[in-house]
């Protein structure tokens, strides 16, 4: 089969596209034929060496989110079967033209192959972050990254739980953010003063799925307090006391099913910045690390 492999870390040129031999599922794994892959921040993380903790070691195939068709079952899997339409989280590197795969949910019919590929983490990554902040109805969350894939989900699932939502984003992105429910403000110099403006009772909690320095001014923010804030992607959390999420694929699966089925019919959005050829997954993790994408990127093998 065809796979992206790289054999040591470093930038996306180490990326290759080579023939692999097929991997085959185990006890309670399927294999999909891999119809759409996403492509994530912590993909080219991983490949450039900074996330040894959660590297597969060397050589790797990259990527953990896909969907595609079941062509083959394990011992002990019989809630799946030859042929299912599914997504999920992969076991082996998803930017191949097949994967194994144990937490998978059933794709509907009328959800698109590249937004089902999209949806495992921003919608796992997302729900874990309101939870741990405790968010309720009729509170202020402030979200750095809102436009971002996982931001803009954060802000219609904190909306539908009845969440003022603040978030920051570049100007060109304001409208897109208003179309979701969410309040925009820009980042950078003045960013307190700005979201005191439109929330001068001040916010109730903190979401960071920018990464980019905006902790300080959240803690500020905060009355000096870093309670209800939570990072997805700031290695600087543990020096300022601020709580660090990371995961992927532990929230309940009937959860990630019932996104899916909202995608499908319109009520959640995950937009689709780009999709390429896997030969081109370079080009994908050069866009990728240069940030500032509305939505995902998508590998097609």
């Amino acid at each position: 089969m065809k796979a992206t492999v790289y054999e040591e870390y470093g930038g996306p040129d180490v990326l290759r596209l080579k023939e692999t031999e097929e991997p085959h599922p185990g006890p309670g794994q399927v294999r999909l034929k891999v119809v759409a892959a996403a492509v994530n921040p912590i993909d080219y993380k991983i490949r450039r060496g900074w996330m040894p903790q959660m590297g597969p070691g060397l050589p790797a195939v990259p990527g953990s989110e896909a969907a595609g068709i079941v062509d083959e079952v394990g011992e002990g899997v019989t809630d799946r079967s030859v042929g299912d339409e599914v997504l999920g989280w992969t076991d082996t590197g998803a930017y191949a033209s097949y994967a194994l795969a144990t937490n998978v949910v059933p794709k509907p019919a009328d959800l698109d192959w590249e937004t089902a590929a999209a949806l495992p983490v921003a919608t796992e990554t997302s729900a874990r972050v309101l939870d741990l902040l405790g968010l309720k109805e009729g509170e202020t969350l402030l979200l750095h990254g809102a436009a971002g894939a996982v931001g803009g989900v954060g802000v219609q699932l904190a909306v539908a739980r009845g969440a003022t939502v603040i978030g920051t984003a570049s100007p060109a992105n304001h409208d897109y953010l208003r179309s979701l429910g969410a309040i925009p403000v820009a980042y950078g110099e003045g960013l307190a003063d700005r979201v005191r403006a439109v929330a001068p009772k001040g916010v109730d909690a903190v979401y960071d799925a920018a990464g980019q320095g905006a902790l300080p001014v959240s803690i500020e923010l905060r009355g000096g307090t870093t309670d209800r804030i939570v990072t997805i992607a700031d290695p600087a959390a543990a020096d300022l006391g601020v709580t660090f999420s990371g995961g992927g694929g532990g929230r309940p699966l009937e959860d990630i099913a019932g996104y899916a089925r909202l995608a499908a019919e319109g009520r959640l959005r995950v937009p689709i910045v780009r999709s390429f050829p896997l030969a081109d997954a370079a080009e994908a993790h050069e866009q990728s690390e240069a940030g500032h994408s509305r939505g995902k990127l998508i590998l097609r093998p």
